[in-house]
């Protein structure tokens, strides 16, 4: 997809998250969510903080080359500091800086000249990859507040987005744990929300994945246990990639308990 359409999509995921908590009295803020030890304000305070460091990156490369450098020193620090730091603040404040940061995320981007990438924390991405996974990150931290106040959220065509990266960090997620990658083929049929069948890999592969499209997303982001899931899974390489399959960067996440 073009970037632009990445991140007109990108804007409706943030707007809808943004119909969730910009009501919410000062105290919900302090809401547990099923991710362990993160409030409400802490999942808005991740965002805010990638946000700010996505377009850092993209605009000011030098000066992220220093943040990169603190990151290297202190990987898991670095993050948790930044994170505590901006869940510290006042509802208010918090929301404000979330709203600043990713309205001026977009711009940044698309001053990045054609054919360069943007320096990350991973591997640098091109612009429309990291609108990509912006997206990925907004909706599946959405998630979490989403189920910590008891909505239910319609699905959209947006998850493609999600799914397409969560299949594309396919060996990712057997290097972070720690296994080898292996190059058997996986052929991957969504149904979408308007009913349509998205498909990755080759239709002739004996590894399979077919599922509701949110729910697989549900799965590769780990807010959903698999066993909770209409995900259907064939293959024993599928059957592999599906039981730690993570569609974000950072280390292997214990996932989600079966309920």
């Amino acid at each position: 997809m073009q970037l632009d359409d990445v991140l007109a999509d990108l804007s409706a995921e943030n707007a809808d998250l943004d119909l969730l908590v910009g009501g919410l009295p000062a105290d919900r803020w302090a809401t547990p969510t099923p991710a362990e030890g993160w409030t409400i304000a802490h999942q808005i305070a991740h965002l805010a903080w990638t946000d700010e460091a996505s377009r850092l990156a993209a605009a000011e490369p030098d000066e992220f080359k220093v943040e990169l450098q603190k990151a290297m020193a202190n990987p898991t620090g670095f993050v948790e500091d930044g994170l505590a730091e901006l869940a510290s603040l006042t509802p208010g404040d918090l929301l404000t800086y979330w709203r600043e940061t990713r309205t001026e995320l977009p711009a940044a981007l698309r001053l990045v000249p054609a054919g360069e990438k943007v320096l990350w924390f991973g591997p640098p991405m091109s612009p429309t990859s990291m609108a990509t996974a912006r997206l990925m990150e907004t909706w599946a931290h959405g998630q979490d507040v989403a189920d910590t106040l008891g909505v239910e959220r319609e699905p959209t065509a947006r998850l493609r987005h999600v799914a397409h990266i969560g299949i594309g960090a396919r060996a990712y997620s057997y290097v972070v744990n720690g296994r080898e990658v292996p190059t058997t083929p996986i052929r991957v049929e969504l149904v979408a929300p308007d009913g349509a069948t998205w498909t990755w890999g080759p239709e002739d592969a004996a590894d399979r994945v077919v599922a509701p499209a949110l729910d697989f997303c549900l799965v590769v982001t780990q807010r959903r246990h698999i066993g909770n899931t209409a995900v259907r899974v064939s293959g024993p390489v599928a059957t592999e990639w599906m039981s730690f399959a993570q569609a974000y960067a950072g280390p292997a996440g214990p996932g989600r308990v079966a309920s």
